[in-house]
């Protein structure tokens, strides 16, 4: 029997003195005392905030949010700024973000598995490193998505053919209708491809409570429980681009560090890991989710088109970067010659900052590459990120 494919005791003990696992960043950040959102945010663009709250406790957080409600005045609570594109005329409200990254082990065995809790705050990836490091199975085909832990549950962010709701067990939130701190269950979360409860609160009245919310929901992500395995073994690979770059069948487990290592070198090749020298990263990631037809629409697509049966829907889900490559997108594609937007060139879904864009800049390209794939296949393309002062 493999020792990693059991939930006793004796063959799942904690590694001592683990070999350090170096992260990547999760963040852009060139002005740390900056008030524009432009030094904020992954993508470089937005302007001015009317009040800027660097939170370094869970107090700090909640008073801030509960003043500004009490007042009227707008929310926005900042994560990394990875998948936000923020206005160029700034934010007229209260921008929080959390400075906290710290996390607390409440569990730890090879029998029970391991509960950790870590702050809203913490960055993704480093949280991520320290799953692998001390080996939580279950996070390491996440590695090098830019963001916080805190911003995780709102997206369900996923790679690779997982998403972090496999490992979440509950969200600690500041409840802005209630107006008091509450847990959430994975249970009553809602979550589903790049979505929640917490994101459908920002738009729709029925989950928040009679109102909308936005630009950041009804509940304010304070903490994040998960519970993993112990193994020194991934998660079973279950994208079959990963598992050829390993050379393994989709559904075989390997060693977890294999797998990080794999995943950040093909987020390397694509230009989705952060890096300050290298342009295309200067984006939201992926602008558009890829979207989710009926078998009647799916059906007019083109036998090449990609198709993936959601085993909890009735749709089929095929990619947003096939329709935008195929409706005649090229990656570097611009709007107009000496635009400074464009396309990744690595990558036709992130749209990126070339240098001096603006949102408007952005905003743009978005709207060309929309209609262009709604001309071309009648499909709808919806955007990721947050937009915040727009």
């Amino acid at each position: 029997m493999n020792p990693d494919e059991t939930n006793s005791c004796t063959y799942a003990p904690a590694p001592i003195n683990p070999t350090p696992v170096p992260t990547v960043p999760s963040n852009r950040q060139h002005h740390p005392s900056s008030d524009e959102l432009k030094d904020w945010t992954t993508m470089g663009v937005g302007g001015p905030v009317r009040t800027f709250v660097r939170a370094t406790t869970e107090d700090e957080i909640v008073d801030a949010i509960r003043t500004a409600d009490e007042d009227g005045t707008p929310v926005f609570v900042l994560g990394g700024g990875s998948n936000t594109v923020a206005g160029d005329a700034g934010f007229d409200g209260v921008v929080v973000r959390d400075m906290r990254s710290d996390y607390h082990v409440d569990h730890d065995t090879g029998c029970g598995g391991v509960v950790v809790r870590a702050t809203g705050g913490m960055p993704w990836d480093e949280f991520v490193a320290l799953s692998v490091e001390q080996e939580w199975s279950g996070l390491e085909s996440l590695s090098g998505i830019p963001g916080t832990v805190g911003a995780s549950p709102v997206q369900n962010i996923g790679a690779y053919g997982h998403e972090m709701g496999e490992t979440l067990a509950a969200v600690r939130v500041y409840d802005r209708l209630e107006k008091r701190r509450r847990t959430l269950t994975v249970s009553e979360l809602g979550l589903g491809y790049r979505t929640s409860i917490l994101k459908q609160s920002t738009f729709d009245e029925s989950i928040g409570g009679g109102r909308t919310w936005g630009p950041t929901g009804r509940w304010v992500v304070l903490e994040v429980e998960f519970h993993t395995r112990r193994a020194s073994l991934s998660a079973p690979v279950q994208y079959a681009e990963l598992a050829r770059h390993l050379g393994v069948e989709v559904g075989e487990r390997v060693d977890a560090r294999a797998v990080r290592d794999a995943v950040l070198e093909v987020r390397r090749g694509k230009c989705m890991v952060l890096d300050d020298a290298e342009r295309n990263t200067y984006s939201a990631g992926s602008f558009f989710t890829n979207p989710i037809l009926s078998n009647e629409d799916v059906a007019n697509l083109p036998d090449n088109a990609p198709r993936f049966k959601q085993p909890d829907s009735n749709g089929v889900k095929t990619s947003a970067a096939w329709l935008i490559h195929n409706a005649g997108f090229e990656p570097g594609w611009k709007v107009r010659a000496g635009a400074p937007a464009s396309l990744s060139t690595a990558h036709v879904l992130a749209l990126t900052n070339r240098g001096g864009a603006r949102a408007a800049d952005i905003m743009e390209l978005a709207e060309a590459v929309k209609s262009g794939v709604w001309e071309k296949w009648g499909i709808e393309l919806v955007p990721e990120p947050v937009r915040v002062g727009m």
